[in-house]
């Protein structure tokens, strides 16, 4: 069959122009993807079993999936026993973390007596492939909580002044706490306190510890300084004059497998997060009753 022509020319076109129209719509597709930060990297991030440690990993996954990340999110897996070896082996990418704590788990003898002077020394226990990025100013402390009704009574103020209480003093806080380096064995050895039994409580100072002290079962319980039931119960931090817990600012805890640019990224989180913002966002768990991921979703809409 002979084509006319124009009709040759006509279709001669159309051969040119479809290949043309794919090429286009393949640099607009990838325009956007640029402009979007699309990236094919896919990142694991982590978080304790606790809910203030889980709004701050999903602070941090959706400030990643916002720049393109692809995030694989193993949150409540446990306490530092438990999910650090899976850093450790790679499993995980993104961790929010504790520097203090972090670094008496690799020297149990550390005493910083800054946030500085913590990560410097956090810096250089890390093994081989993991780091961590900038500290945050907001913390989270370890701290020696007593009811306001028990300080009054022995006139505590300070860890030391518990040297003082002629009553049983039992001890409450998870499992792991009586082998920590501020454990009951710590009050003992280094204040002389006496304490007279230990009470698992394994909620990480939660409503569960909270309520074991306020009812009496416990006098003594570890509980987090940046959680919004110490001023709810009218509890009382006893003073740690002495440094028996280390700076805890948080810093995220990451693979070799974070490249520079979500470094960048966890940084500039990490600079924009206060105590207040981050008192306030455990509030809204523990009060409001508010998701992680809302909480996490509403920060990051303030912090753009």
């Amino acid at each position: 069959m002979k084509l006319h022509r124009n009709s040759r020319v006509r279709l001669l076109g159309l051969a040119i122009a479809l290949p043309l129209l794919f090429v286009a719509c393949g640099s607009d597709t990838q325009t956007a993807a640029d402009s979007a930060g699309a990236t094919s990297t896919k990142l694991v991030v982590g978080s304790q079993d606790y809910y203030s440690n889980e709004i701050l990993a999903e602070i941090y996954a959706q400030a990643l999936e916002k720049n393109g990340y692809t995030v694989d999110r193993q949150f409540r897996i446990g306490q530092r026993e438990v999910y650090l070896p899976e850093i450790t082996n790679g499993k995980i990418d993104v961790f929010p973390e504790y520097i203090g704590s972090l670094l008496q788990t690799y020297d149990a003898k550390a005493n910083p007596r800054s946030t500085k002077e913590a990560f410097s020394k956090l810096t250089a226990e890390l093994p081989s492939g993991l780091s961590a990025l900038t500290p945050s100013a907001a913390s989270d402390q370890n701290s020696w909580t007593v009811t306001r009704a028990f300080a009054e009574k022995n006139d505590l103020s300070t860890i030391e002044s518990l040297k003082k209480v002629k009553d049983s003093i039992v001890v409450g806080g998870n499992s792991e706490l009586e082998t920590r380096p501020y454990g009951p064995k710590s009050l003992e050895d280094r204040y002389g306190i006496k304490v007279s039994g230990f009470k698992a409580v394994e909620d990480s100072g939660g409503p569960l510890t909270v309520k074991a002290l306020t009812s009496g079962d416990i006098q003594l319980a570890n509980i987090y300084t940046a959680d919004p039931n110490i001023e709810t119960n009218d509890l009382v931090t006893l003073d740690d004059p002495d440094g028996l817990f280390l700076p805890d600012n948080i810093a995220p805890l990451v693979s070799a497998r974070v490249d520079d640019r979500a470094r960048e990224i966890l940084n500039k989180v990490s600079g924009e997060l206060t105590q207040e913002d981050f008192v306030g966002l455990n509030a809204e768990s523990v009060n409001a009753k508010t998701a992680a991921k809302a909480i996490a979703a509403t920060w990051l809409a303030a912090h753009p």
